[in-house]
């Protein structure tokens, strides 16, 4: 029984997680930044909103494909093509 759980403990991917670094914490807060932003509901600085976004998912994208998570990875992968969009979007108007 032991060894199974020290089988699962040395398996998990929480092994990534043990030291984090500052440029996660950076990512986040890029991220909480932008939705800050964008539930202001403040038509003026929507762009600037989902431009944190952008950034903020290629962070993540980052950090899932080194992590090899790879539902993260798409995940945040389709919220940066539908941030880049969106971006776009509020630059036109």
């Amino acid at each position: 029984m032991v060894w199974h759980i020290k089988h699962y403990k040395n398996n998990m991917k929480i092994r990534y997680y043990k030291n984090i670094n500052g440029t996660r914490w950076i990512g986040f807060g890029l991220a909480m930044l932008s939705v800050f932003i964008l539930s202001s509901a403040n038509i003026a600085t929507q762009w600037v909103g989902w431009s944190l976004s952008v950034v903020s998912c290629i962070m993540w994208v980052y950090f899932g494909y080194k992590d090899r998570d790879w539902a993260r990875t798409l995940m945040e992968t389709m919220y940066l093509i539908m941030s880049m969009r969106a971006t776009y979007n509020w630059l036109l108007i």
